[in-house]
């Protein structure tokens, strides 16, 4: 969900593999070792982001495309996919990961407000492209 394509994410998951496998042990003895894990999954995701971003300008969100085994009919992968890529990682963050608003802001290093304001953002996009494809009743 985070990067909206399957190799990307697969890409992504072997770079933190690669980031943490030699702190194997350590980070199998935390108390909260996949906590640790997403949040280096999410914050290589983010400076992946800013490497891309710094090579090729951007004029707009990347599009994103979903993985082959992703139904067509799906509406909110592509609805999702249109998001910035912090206004996604918040949603993703705390409606498919059920976090609240202080450990998102703790894994994004920002504030709760500035998490407040991505999901704000993100949502009323999405509310904005769900009320285009409504439409509109006569009096």
């Amino acid at each position: 969900m985070l990067t909206g394509d399957r190799y990307d994410a697969e890409d992504l998951l072997q770079q933190t593999l690669l980031r943490t496998v030699r702190h194997g042990a350590r980070i199998a003895a935390m108390t909260a070792p996949a906590a640790y894990l997403r949040k280096v999954m999410l914050n290589e995701h983010l400076s992946r982001r800013r490497r891309r971003r710094a090579e090729v300008p951007q004029t707009g969100p990347v599009p994103v495309t979903p993985p082959p085994d992703v139904d067509a009919r799906d509406e909110t992968w592509r609805w999702l996919a249109s998001l910035r890529p912090q206004q996604r990682a918040v949603l993703v963050l705390r409606f498919y990961e059920d976090l609240p608003a202080k450990a998102i802001a703790e894994l994004l290093g920002c504030t709760e407000t500035t998490v407040r304001s991505h999901a704000f953002r993100g949502l009323a996009a999405l509310r904005s492209h769900l009320q285009s494809l409504v439409p509109e009743e006569s009096p």
